[in-house]
C-alpha cells in the first residue's frame, strides 16, 4: 500500500458517505498518535517547548492544507497545537483525512529535525528599546 503521505488528498462531493468502523480501522493503524472523535473526527495533540514553535508548525501546515484543498481545525496555544480533521461536507472522515493526518505528521516530523539542528534555531527575540531619558536643562533659568 502506498504510503499514505504521499497521496494527494481527493474533494470530496456531497453525498459520499463518511467512513464506516471496518474502513476507518486500517487507515488509523497506519499513523501514530491519532484518535477518533464522537466517531467523525480525528484528532491528535502536538506538544512543543515554546509559543513560537507551535505557530511554526501551524505555519507550515497552512502550506500543505493549501496545497491539498484539505483544511484542518487548528487549536494553538502555549507548547501545544491540537489538529482536528474531518470532511466538513459529509459530517465525517474519509480518506483524504487519514491523507493530511499523514502529511501533517510528516511536517511535524521535518520540523523537529530543523529544530533539533544547532544552526537553525529559532532566533532569540529581540528586547524592546528602552525609551531616552528626559535630559535636565538648566538653560533659560535665572
Amino acid at each position: 500500500m502506498t504510503r499514505l503521505a504521499d497521496r494527494r488528498c481527493v474533494p470530496c462531493r456531497g453525498g459520499t458517505p463518511p467512513l464506516g468502523p471496518a474502513q476507518i480501522r486500517p487507515l488509523l493503524a497506519l499513523l501514530q498518535g491519532w484518535e477518533i472523535e464522537d466517531h467523525k473526527k480525528l484528532v491528535k495533540s502536538y506538544r512543543f517547548e515554546n509559543f513560537v514553535q507551535a505557530v511554526d508548525f501551524v505555519n507550515a501546515i497552512t502550506a500543505v492544507a493549501e496545497r491539498e484543498g484539505h483544511h484542518p481545525d487548528l487549536y494553538v496555544r502555549w507548547g501545544e497545537v491540537r489538529v482536528y480533521l474531518w470532511t466538513h461536507k459529509i459530517d465525517g472522515l474519509t480518506e483524504s483525512d487519514f491523507v493530511m493526518a499523514a502529511k501533517i505528521d510528516r511536517v511535524h516530523a521535518s520540523n523537529a529535525r530543523r529544530a533539533a539542528s544547532p544552526r537553525e534555531r529559532a532566533p532569540r527575540a529581540a528586547k524592546a528599546p528602552s525609551r531616552p531619558r528626559a535630559r535636565r536643562t538648566t538653560r533659560g533659568r535665572a
